[in-house]
């Protein structure tokens, strides 16, 4: 014991103040507010993450949507565009089959001379340039721009005819699948 502490208890004991309780620094209530003060930031962490991870998931799920849509477009503007004379009446049955809409009502209008068209017309192949969602309307249906390539060789077949063309296509989820409702040139 150090002669400082001997001191203090001697006088203690002599002033009669020995038995009487010394109030000690409380560490508990130091102790409470850093718990309180790390919870507070364990929860804030915690609902921080969870928000990030909902946003993460809304992402995630736009984007497969996005890629749905864009997948289903670019398939059907090939099939659009490839024509095959000798096989007319199926391409026109398979166009009507994946419209809905306004483009069925007009595409069941103009039947015929579509028909009579994709007869006279010479082989085609269309090829996807670039197509990427331009916005997605409040009924859920989303417009997509496309850029298409059409190769066509000529009559007598020596050459080949490269054409480009722009089109804003908008489709529409009916069930688990996605058809067409509408096709506008882009001039």
């Amino acid at each position: 014991m150090s002669p400082r502490r001997k001191i203090d208890a001697a006088e203690r004991f002599i002033a009669g103040d020995y038995f009487k309780a010394v109030a000690a620094v409380p560490r508990r209530v130091a102790l409470l507010v850093i718990a309180c003060i790390t919870t507070v930031f364990v929860i804030a962490a915690i609902g921080a993450s969870t928000y990030l991870l909902i946003q993460h998931e809304k992402d995630v799920a736009s984007q497969a949507r996005s890629a749905a849509v864009l997948g289903y477009v670019e398939e059907f503007m090939k099939g659009f565009t490839a024509v095959d004379p000798f096989h007319a009446n199926a391409y026109v049955e398979r166009i009507a089959g994946q419209s809905t809409g306004e483009f069925a009502k007009q595409f069941k209008d103009k039947h015929d001379q579509i028909l009579m068209q994709v007869a006279r017309a010479q082989p085609a192949e269309g090829a996807v340039e670039a197509a990427g969602v331009q916005r997605w309307n409040d009924d859920g249906s989303a417009d997509v721009l496309i850029a298409m390539k059409l190769t066509t060789t000529t009559p007598d077949g020596n050459s080949t005819v490269e054409n480009g063309s722009r089109w804003v296509v908008t489709a529409t989820q009916e069930g688990q699948q996605w058809k067409i409702s509408r096709m506008n040139p882009v001039m």
